[in-house]
């Protein structure tokens, strides 16, 4: 038998302070009975306050609970639950459904699958609830997946994001937060090289490490100043036994946690001596926001080696993406065949993850995507975190986001493949759109984009019938104009006119109104 694994001595450790952790929980307890006076005195409330100290830095934290059971609505307080809606065995899909009849547009957050759970974006889901229908990847800690499941690569990641877009429909946004920006262009990027109708309407990259060659930071520095065995040869670990993942070999959750906290090992260390202040203090408050962020903060997965591995010499060491070199399933990916995709990238002016620039690089890199189809932010005075969390991302980023999404929800005619690099668009031309993919939800709307059309100028729909086709979500010639046979019939189930948008001829006499609105 040879040498502990760090791993295992991890374990070890865990286990063995776990009667001393209880003994402290226990006598934590005990102090704060309100029959015991001891528990009052000065003495006694730096003993709780200590006791509650060494108890939550040495206990394992679990995964957290979004915690989101009602959002605002149109100014209207509605419940929301969590359902579980597309499940492989590395990641579920979560879908928070809102108690309410208003379509809003399908967003899917993309989190990061670095170390924290997707409850980390708690503060992103919460700020994106009230004006869209919101749908987040929850990746599985690599320690609780069988072995017998197989591996997980960058590869699988992409065709995870796929797959998931082909789920939700052709309607669909991506958000894409730190490290999945890599993942998510390139699965978009894929899709658009192979003219899928399911790509999404518009992708949204914060934080990520597009090109880390552009204002690298110490992440940065570390990982492309040592070659890929380093890698393999001190932070690859087999998971030991009991877990479910055991012999599986992994990046641990705790080492990634450890790298995170040594860059800022003095704020942490002062947080915790002002927690402690504050439980002798009795500041219920303060001790609170401190519990909630740790809680959240320390809670780590581990990431299977072969996906660790994949990402450090795809994104840090050899630069593939912006040098045009990355691979997927043994194509390259090729990110100037996006040319029907919204893009919008948001960075923080004081991001010491991914430096500023790096995730601007997209739209260097994206260069058949129209210019009215992109946009690039960086919030000032924020720093990694800040770009997906806090009061200046709900009050500067959110709606900026929302805003991007609404404008491009409407869908455009494709740009033709291979239309030169800096060519100006192509005129819309709504007659000669293909009829949209899906159900008749692939053509609703939440709101107008921009001025609705007068849908009274097609015979046979009245000022009764246009309400009702607007309160459906139609609310301009293209949406009718590009009608499907099964879209028609489920409309006219909705309707209850059986018949009547053929016999009417709704589709012909809106492909003729809308060709005149664009000078046709």
């Amino acid at each position: 038998m040879g040498p502990l694994s760090t791993y295992q001595i991890y374990e070890l450790n865990h286990a063995a302070l776990s009667p001393l952790r209880a003994a402290a929980d226990m006598s934590r307890l005990a102090l704060q009975n309100p029959l015991n006076p001891f528990g009052q005195t000065p003495f006694g409330r730096i003993m709780t306050a200590g006791f509650e100290v060494f108890e939550r830095m040495t206990r394992r934290y679990g995964k957290p609970e979004f915690g989101l059971p009602t959002t605002d609505v149109g100014g209207v307080r509605v419940g929301v639950t969590e359902h579980v809606v597309w499940q492989r065995p590395f990641c579920r899909l979560i879908h928070f459904e809102r108690m309410t009849t208003r379509r809003d547009p399908k967003l899917l957050i993309v989190a990061p699958m670095s170390g924290h759970y997707a409850t980390l974006l708690r503060g992103t889901v919460e700020a994106m609830l009230p004006r869209h229908d919101v749908y987040i990847t929850d990746w599985i800690d690599a320690r609780m997946v069988p072995l017998s499941e197989g591996v997980f690569d960058l590869d699988d990641y992409i065709d995870y994001v796929i797959s998931m877009l082909h789920f939700l429909g052709g309607d669909t946004h991506v958000v894409a937060v730190c490290q999945p920006a890599v993942p998510v262009i390139a699965a978009a990027a894929v899709m658009e090289a192979a003219d899928d109708p399911y790509a999404p309407r518009s992708m949204t990259l914060m934080g990520g490490p597009i090109d880390t060659r552009i204002n690298p930071t110490a992440v940065n520095k570390m990982a492309e100043g040592r070659d890929l065995d380093w890698f393999r040869r001190n932070v690859i670990m087999q998971v030991p036994f009991p877990h479910a993942g055991f012999m599986r070999n992994v990046y641990p959750g705790f080492l990634q946690l450890s790298g995170f906290m040594s860059m800022n090992l003095d704020r942490h260390v002062n947080a915790h001596k002002e927690f402690f202040s504050h439980l002798v203090k009795g500041d219920g408050d303060s001790a609170g926001k401190h519990r909630d962020f740790y809680d959240e903060y320390l809670a780590v997965m581990d990431l299977t080696a072969e996906f660790y591995l994949q990402t450090v010499d795809t994104v840090f060491i050899r630069h593939a993406l912006p040098k045009g070199e990355m691979m997927h399933r043994g194509k390259p990916v090729d990110l100037s065949a996006i040319r029907n995709v919204a893009l919008l990238t948001v960075e923080g002016e004081n991001d010491d993850i991914s430096g500023v620039g790096q995730t601007e690089a997209a739209q260097h890199l994206c260069v058949n995507i129209p210019e009215d189809m992109r946009a690039h932010y960086v919030q000032p005075q924020v720093g990694h975190y800040g770009v997906f969390n806090g009061s200046r991302f709900r009050s500067e980023i959110a709606p900026r986001i929302s805003d991007f999404v609404l404008t491009h929800g409407r869908p455009k005619p494709p740009v033709a493949t291979g239309r030169p690099h800096k060519a100006e668009p192509a005129p819309v031309q709504p007659v000669e759109a293909e009829p949209a993919i899906g159900g008749l939800e692939a053509v609703l709307l939440a709101a107008p984009s921009g001025a609705a059309d007068d849908l009274k100028l097609i015979s046979g729909i009245g000022p009764k019938l246009e309400q009702t086709l607007n309160a459906l979500g139609i609310f301009h010639f293209w949406q009718v104009a590009g009608l499907s046979e099964a879209q028609i019939a489920e409309l006219d189930d909705r309707l209850a006119f059986k018949g009547r948008i053929g016999r009417d001829r709704w589709v012909e006499q809106a492909q003729r109104l809308a060709k005149e609105a664009v000078g046709g």
